[in-house]
């Protein structure tokens, strides 16, 4: 017996339609989709969130100093002519940046392997590419959906069956976050 559903698809077909339906799970908190699809997403999208309940609180806060241009009241960077030319003015200023310990970065490059990148995008701007956001999945994964689950032990998703499609008579499923 096989280790994984097939889906009637190749290989690649088939990792490509886990990542997708896995990212949208995790971006939108629920999917309707097939029994077996939704039995193989589970699989994968259970493993990332344990992934992140483990790492979560597994970095440190860090204060770096950072060159960031001066601005204007309009926002546009402030220049000042320098032997004949034109230089943008730079301050220093203090950040904290949160550093992963190895562990940490590990387990967010496995998410990388999986997730795809998520634009969101603004309800004023619909059909624009101005104003999209591109959504950072696996800082959702660590900063919403992972402090959620730390008390609970796995069986993060949950499956409700809807009923058959109309068109073949597969078994359709709701697979969510719970």
């Amino acid at each position: 017996m096989a280790g994984y559903r097939k889906l009637s698809r190749t290989a690649s077909q088939r990792k490509a339609l886990i990542r997708n339906q896995v990212t949208n799970l995790l971006y939108n908190g629920k999917i309707v989709t097939t029994d077996a699809k939704a039995k193989e997403i589970r699989r994968v999208a259970e493993h990332l969130i344990t992934m992140a309940v483990k790492e979560k609180d597994n970095f440190e806060e860090v204060t770096v100093k950072a060159k960031v241009a001066r601005k204007d009241k309009d926002g546009k960077r402030v220049k000042e002519v320098v032997n004949g030319k034109k230089v943008t003015v730079f301050d220093e200023v203090d950040k904290k940046i949160k550093k992963d310990a190895p562990s940490r970065l590990h387990a967010r490059r496995e998410m990388l392997k999986v997730l795809y990148p998520v634009k969101s995008v603004p309800a004023e701007a619909a059909g624009k590419k101005r104003g999209t956001v591109e959504v950072d999945m696996v800082a959702k994964l660590f900063d919403e959906i992972a402090p959620k689950y730390t008390t609970r032990n796995g069986g993060y998703t949950r499956i409700v069956k809807i009923g058959q499609r109309k068109g073949d008579g597969a078994m359709e499923v709701l697979i969510e976050l719970v």
